[in-house]
């Protein structure tokens, strides 16, 4: 899927568990699964619990998505 047919939502990190995997929780309430976009594990960018993120999630599955940006406090 292109880049540009992804959907980009922001949220607030909830839970973190092994493997990679953030539970987001949307601003609508909703919570999803994400993981780390490639160029956040290439420059080392860590995110937290409390966190505000960009989510890219795809139109076709809307329960996982890709974290793509972290929002400085």
């Amino acid at each position: 899927m292109a880049r540009d047919d992804l959907i980009m939502i922001e949220g607030k990190v909830s839970d973190l568990k092994g493997g990679g995997i953030y539970f987001i929780t949307l601003q609508n309430g909703i919570d999803i699964k994400a993981k780390l976009c490639g160029k956040m594990k290439r420059f080392n960018i860590k995110v937290v619990v409390g966190d505000r993120v960009t989510v890219s999630v795809s139109p076709y599955d809307p329960t996982h998505g890709l974290i793509t940006h972290r929002f400085k406090a």
